[in-house]
């Protein structure tokens, strides 16, 4: 066996490939080192952004693996490998995924989107998608909103982050809508006190803005008065309810009719 010849071969060997190789140490070095400052400096921007802790994580990571992978072929590109192909790998690769996946990546995307601009948040009452509910979970894919009726409805982020969003709990306070008829026989100003008599003895009705009472329309067979008291959003349903009721009930004690389709009969006789 020739010694020589190996230790030759060692040394050319060396000689070649050595500084490449210590170049992709330093290269992996250095480039962890930066790849751990930019996910502690990302971390922190969302953090103070107050991102949901789900969605964090989820990017950190995404960013992590991504400049991981970029570092791999920087490094393989200091050694003299060829990394266009791999390049070609790898976006073939992502554009099959993506085909494969793409009603998956779409709500992905938008489940992203909710996360980061926030239309809403868990607990506010919010219309979407021909829905209207509470929202109880805002998960990566989808949405899940509560109704009135206490039906859970699962709503794909996809098409909810392109759709239009009322969120009635945006502002803190809402407004009640109730449209509520008397007879034109009633005495408007007595009808007026009487409902502002309703609102106000509700407890959880604000002050502030005061609830109005006012004639809305002069129907058919009625006049209708526009009936708005103002709520906090948790206690919405409680006094929307709780309005028509006692409505009734106090318009029924004052002797003001509210009215209703009548049938007549008319009999011929023979």
């Amino acid at each position: 066996m020739d010694y020589q010849k190996i230790i030759d071969k060692l040394i050319e060997f060396a000689s070649e490939y050595g500084i490449k190789v210590i170049g992709a140490v330093v290269i992996w070095i250095i480039g962890s080192w930066i790849i751990k400052k930019i996910s502690k400096v990302l971390e922190k921007a969302m953090a103070k952004s107050n991102y949901d802790e789900s969605l964090r994580k989820f990017l950190k990571n995404l960013v992590g693996w991504i400049l991981k992978i970029l570092l791999i072929l920087a490094i393989l590109g200091n050694l003299g490998v060829e990394t266009t192909s791999f390049a070609a790998i790898l976006a073939a690769a992502g554009l099959a995924i993506g085909m494969a996946l793409q009603g998956s990546l779409a709500n992905f995307a938008g489940g992203v989107l909710l996360m980061i601009f926030k239309p809403f948040a868990i607990g506010d009452l919010i219309e979407a998608q021909g829905e209207l509910g509470n929202v109880k979970e805002i998960e990566i894919f989808t949405t899940k909103i509560v109704t009135p009726e206490n039906k859970l409805v699962i709503l794909p982020n996809g098409a909810l982050s392109n759709g239009n969003i009322t969120n009635y709990s945006a502002e803190g306070i809402l407004k009640v809508f109730h449209t509520i008829g008397v007879s034109y026989d009633a005495d408007i100003k007595k009808t007026k006190e009487v409902l502002l008599k309703v609102l106000t003895a509700q407890d959880k009705v604000l002050q502030d803005p005061a609830p109005m009472v006012e004639v809305s329309a002069l129907g058919e067979s009625s006049v209708d008065f526009a009936v708005r008291p103002s709520v906090m959003a948790e206690h919405y349903w409680d006094v929307y309810f709780e309005t028509l009721e006692k409505s009734k009930e106090a318009l029924d004690a004052a002797g003001i009719e509210i009215p209703y389709p009548h049938s007549v009969e008319i009999q011929k006789k023979a």
